[in-house]
Parts: structure tokens; C-alpha cells; sequence
């Protein structure tokens, strides 16, 4: 005969059940009694500063782990902060559950204390949402919960439960098989469309591989790497997808898109065919869409069907887990191999080995003698390591971080991607530190994102979640002031935010228990940087005291073609093919 538990009981079994092992939260009214028996718990609770923070961490640690993260909230408010990690997590397909509670079942629509609807806020920002009232239904639909966000395309699901369901007696059964007939994700890919992708690639003279995050969620970076090496194509690796393939590979162009390399975006843009793995065709990457890789046909897998062909046309659509696609693609294209077919890619490759040649990132060195933001990032990246896992907030020091550090595996550059969520960066670095508590972990952040979620800091002092900080403080909103100097007449209207004065960084890291550091000349660099790996016992936040007009380069305006990308300020590159260069080298 099961154990009579409370429903409070049963949730926190429920959980240990699903495997979660860390949990980042805070407590309230509506979820107070589920408190409780967390106290006996095996897993570990992490008590966050703002619920915000919760789901972030959540974040970061399944971004670094592969896990499924969970962050608990309250009712009203408390469930309404997780709004926007929840959002975030949707779009950058990050596995997660909420755990929120909600008032009393008989006074849900009351406009009770503390009452919010969560599950309609988030309905739209959900992979899925439960509202719980019957504390016999707790154990399944967290066996629910946790299999929906990590399978298929991963992404949260929130649970919300009723206070009365926490309180009330129930029996605690774990289920052994899910009954969901409405969900059945597609991994298997149709041989036939594997046939005809294999056809296009080894038809095409100008091919692509355009690696998206998918490949990174599927765990797919060693059978990318096969692909690319058994057919010599060039490899382009979005914002999401840093780290998929070795940035060290003579085959790999770099990141496209708005702040791409010039080879990452001419190899799209001349490219004759496209094989877009677990990427979706965003606005970031492809600029103004009509004008988008006009010569392509296009080769599109992804493991959610919704995502194909919603922002260009596929030629060969193949629905699909990235491994399994690209596993599979791997054996075609070997067994055409051995029957002598290969494709011709040499010429295409060498040309576009002269654009990246040509174009290689870079920037000034500032006239005054002060510290250019992608020197510190440079060394940072050279410093810490390919070992150490980077998690950056939003803006200049985001594109800076994922431009001039080398990244030579998945799950070591996380960041808020699709939603562009600026405090993302500190409590994801603390859950990323919590998940991997064995390697580095720096967070980069600009000195706007710094202020919106560094209260974590007092989270990872007293948990001994050492994470360092890197605040590239240029003391403005430093990509709307760029954007304000390109296209506004330099009228700088709201983005001084004066933090080189207030407040005191330093002293502000040291009043949440940790070691601030401050850097303000390029000579200083490498010693500071240095001196805040050696610290292994407490979070280190550094003060990088960088030079304000810095721009980020190459930059395609937003709306306009990719053919209109700029190396830097009133300077395009010539990149164009000669009219005649399929002719000779037909």
C-alpha cells in the first residue's frame, strides 16, 4: 500500500524522481509548504536574489550540462519574474522546468492575493504548461514535464500548482510509461529526403554547411566534424552554434550574420547550395531576406518541423534530430564515396580561403593609449583557455566575445540568443559553475548588463560558486550608442550610464563578498586577468575600464542585404565573385 505524503511531499519526490539534482529559487506564500520537505531533500536548493536570477541559472546550468535546469517560484510576482528567463529559454531551445505556486484552487480567479494567471502569461512562451489541482496527478505531470523539455526540440515547460494541492494528503506513486498521444517528435529522418540531400551536395560547386544551436542541443559536434571533413565544405557557425566546430579549422569561415566574419557572409551569399543543420533562418543571419543567398537551393533539417520553410523555401526539408541527420547523411555521402562519387568543392573553397584571408577580423588599437574592449576579450579567450566556459550578456561585448575568443567545443559559449535578454550573463554563469563545478567559468559582461542582475553575486559569495566576472565597462548602453553614431547624428539621447564613476565596481564586488579587480591599460591586461584566475575560494568581478567609441565590425545594418556588409565605418568589402568565376573554374 503506497505512503500517505502531502502533495508537498509528493512534488519534492517527484522531482528527486525526474533527477533533479540542483534547484534555484525562492520561497513565498503559495509555494511555502512545498519548502519544507525540501529541507530533507537530496537535492541541492539555491537561494536566489531575484526569481529572474532562478531562471537564468536554470538556464546556464542545462546550457553547460545537457540537463534539464529548474528554478521554483511563487505565486503573483514571483512566478511573473520568471517571465522573461522563460521567454529566453523558449527561443534558444533550453531544457527547463518552472516549478511556480499558485493560490488555493477554490480561489483561483478571485483576483486573490498574489494571483496571476502563469499559465496563460506563458502559454505563448512555453513549450508546454501544466496547471495542477489535484495533488494525485503531482508525480505524472512531472514525469511530464521533465520529458517534454528535454526531448524533441528542448525548451521549458512550467508547473503550476495550487497551494491546496500542496497542502492536501495524497499517495505518492511515480509512473512508469507516459501516456502522451499528442507528442511524438520526429528523430528519425525519411531515407529518401537523406537521398536527395546527399544528391544536391555532391551536384553543388559552391555548398555551405550553416550549423544552428540545434546541432549543439543534439550533442551532434563530432558527427558534424565527420561530415565536414569527409567532404571538405566550408562550415559557417551561427551565435547559438559557437563551438560546434572548432574555430581552429581550416574549414570553418566563422559566424554570419549581422556581425559575422565577410567569408561567413560571402560563403552564404555566393553559395550555390545551403545545408542548414539545426538552425532557423533568422534575422540576424540572413539580413534582408529577398536579397538572402539568391543563388541557394537549400538543404534544411531540423528536429521541429514548424521551423522549416517558415522563412525560406527548402528544397529538401528533412525533419529530424541533428545527429541522426547528420549521421545519416555521413553514410549516404561515404557509400557514394566508395562507388567513386565525390564532390568538386576545391576552387570554391580556395576562393573563399582568400576572403577570409583578406577580411580576418581585427580592430584599432585606440590613439589615446586606452583599452580597446577586443584586446581584453582576446586575451581573455587566450588566457582562460578553450577549457573554460564563456557566458556573455547582450551587446558590443556579447558580438567582441563571441568574435575574438576561440572556441574549440559545444557548451562552452552560452548566451541569450533569440530573445537578446541583456543580465543574462551572471546567473547563467553561476548555474553553468553549479553544473560544472570544475572548470572556469567567466562571465562577459557590459556594464549595462552588470547592473540589471549582479545582486547573484551575493548567491554565488555564500554558496561558493566561484564565477569570475569580466564587466567591459565603456560606461554607456554600448550597442544602442553605436547605432545612435551610425544613424542618429551621434545624439547620444539616454545611453550614459556614467559607470566609471557610480558605482564603484570594485567596491561594489567587495561588498557582496567577492574579489574586485579594476584594469584600465592594455599593460595591465594579462597580469589582471592572471591574478583573477589564481583565485579559486571566492566569485572575482574585474572591472575592465575599456575605451567608449569602440564599434563591433563587420556589420550588416539591420534590414538590409548581406551584400552591404561592412568591414568597418563608410569601408564595404569588395568581395564580389568576377562574373566569369563559375566559368573558369567550371
Amino acid at each position: 500500500m503506497s505512503e500517505q505524503v502531502t502533495g508537498a511531499q509528493s512534488l519534492i519526490q517527484s522531482l528527486e524522481a525526474a533527477g533533479a539534482e540542483n534547484i534555484f529559487g525562492i520561497p513565498g506564500g503559495a509555494i511555502l509548504p512545498a519548502y519544507d520537505p525540501l529541507m530533507d531533500s537530496s537535492i541541492r536548493h539555491i537561494l536566489v536574489r531575484h526569481e529572474q536570477g532562478a531562471g537564468h541559472a536554470a538556464q546556464g546550468y542545462a546550457a553547460a550540462s545537457g540537463k534539464v535546469g529548474v528554478c521554483m517560484a511563487t505565486s503573483g510576482p514571483g512566478a511573473t519574474n520568471l517571465v522573461t528567463p522563460l521567454a529566453d529559454a523558449h527561443m534558444d531551445s533550453v531544457p527547463m522546468v518552472a516549478i511556480t505556486g499558485q493560490v488555493g484552487a477554490t480561489l483561483i480567479g478571485t483576483d486573490a492575493f498574489q494571483e496571476a494567471d502563469i499559465r496563460g502569461i506563458t502559454m505563448p512562451i512555453t513549450k508546454h504548461n501544466f496547471l495542477v489541482k489535484d495533488p494525485a496527478e503531482i508525480p505524472r505531470t512531472i514525469a511530464e514535464a521533465f520529458h517534454i523539455a528535454a526531448t524533441g526540440r528542448p525548451g521549458p515547460v512550467l508547473v503550476d500548482v495550487a497551494k491546496s494541492a500542496l497542502q492536501s494528503m495524497t499517495t505518492y506513486t511515480w509512473p512508469t510509461e507516459l501516456q502522451l498521444p499528442g507528442y511524438r517528435p520526429v528523430t528519425r529522418p525519411h531515407s529518401k529526403q537523406i537521398r536527395e540531400a546527399a544528391r544536391l551536395i555532391l551536384a553543388a560547386r559552391r555548398p555551405v554547411l550553416y550549423v544552428g544551436g540545434g546541432v549543439v542541443r543534439a550533442r551532434a559536434a563530432r558527427e558534424l566534424r565527420v561530415l565536414a571533413e569527409l567532404t571538405g565544405m566550408p562550415v559557417v557557425t551561427t551565435l547559438m552554434a559557437r563551438g560546434a566546430f572548432p574555430d581552429s579549422h581550416a574549414q570553418h569561415l566563422g559566424m554570419p550574420g549581422m556581425h559575422g566574419t565577410v567569408a561567413a557572409v560571402a560563403g552564404l551569399q555566393k553559395s550555390d547550395l545551403i545545408i542548414s543543420l539545426g538552425a532557423r533562418f533568422d534575422d540576424r543571419v540572413t539580413g534582408n531576406l529577398d536579397s538572402f543567398a539568391p543563388g541557394a537551393l537549400v538543404i534544411h533539417a531540423d528536429i521541429d518541423p514548424a521551423e522549416i520553410g517558415k522563412n525560406r523555401h527548402a528544397d529538401v526539408p528533412i525533419v529530424g534530430d541533428c545527429r541522426e541527420v547528420i549521421s545519416d547523411l555521413v553514410v549516404a555521402l561515404k557509400a557514394e564515396a566508395d562507388a567513386g562519387h565525390t564532390g568538386d568543392y576545391e576552387a570554391w573553397v580556395e576562393f573563399l580561403a582568400g576572403v577570409k584571408k583578406k577580411y580576418a577580423l581585427g580592430y584599432d588599437q585606440p590613439s589615446d593609449g586606452t583599452l580597446a574592449p577586443q584586446y581584453v576579450l582576446e586575451r581573455l579567450g587566450q588566457i582562460a583557455g578553450p577549457e573554460a566556459i564563456y557566458a556573455a550578456g547582450v551587446g558590443q561585448h556579447q558580438m567582441w566575445a563571441a568574435q575574438f575568443i576561440g572556441y574549440e567545443q559545444p557548451n562552452h559559449w552560452l548566451n541569450s540568443g533569440g530573445l537578446g535578454t541583456m543580465g543574462y550573463s551572471v546567473p547563467a554563469a553561476m548555474g553553468a559553475k553549479v553544473a560544472c563545478p570544475d572548470s572556469t567559468v567567466w562571465a562577459i559582461d557590459g556594464d549595462g548588463c552588470f547592473q540589471m542582475t549582479n545582486q547573484e553575486l551575493a548567491t554565488c559569495a555564500i554558496n561558493d560558486i566561484p564565477i569570475k566576472v569580466a564587466i567591459i565597462n565603456n560606461e554607456s548602453l554600448g550597442m544602442v550608442r553605436q547605432w545612435q553614431t551610425l544613424f542618429y547624428n551621434e545624439r547620444y539621447s539616454n545611453t550614459d550610464l556614467h559607470s566609471k564613476r557610480i558605482p564603484d565596481f570594485v567596491k561594489l564586488a567587495e561588498a557582496y563578498g567577492c574579489v574586485g579587480l579594476a584594469c584600465e591599460s592594455p599593460e595591465a591586461v594579462d597580469a589582471t586577468i592572471e591574478k583573477a584566475m589564481e583565485i579559486d575560494d571566492a566569485p572575482v568581478v574585474v572591472d575592465f575600464r575599456v575605451h567608449r567609441d569602440a564599434m563591433v565590425w563587420p556589420m550588416v545594418a539591420a534590414g538590409t542585404s548581406n551584400d552591404d556588409i561592412k568591414y568597418a565605418r563608410d569601408l564595404a568589402p569588395k568581395y564580389e565573385v568576377e562574373d566569369d568565376w563559375e566559368v573558369r573554374n567550371a
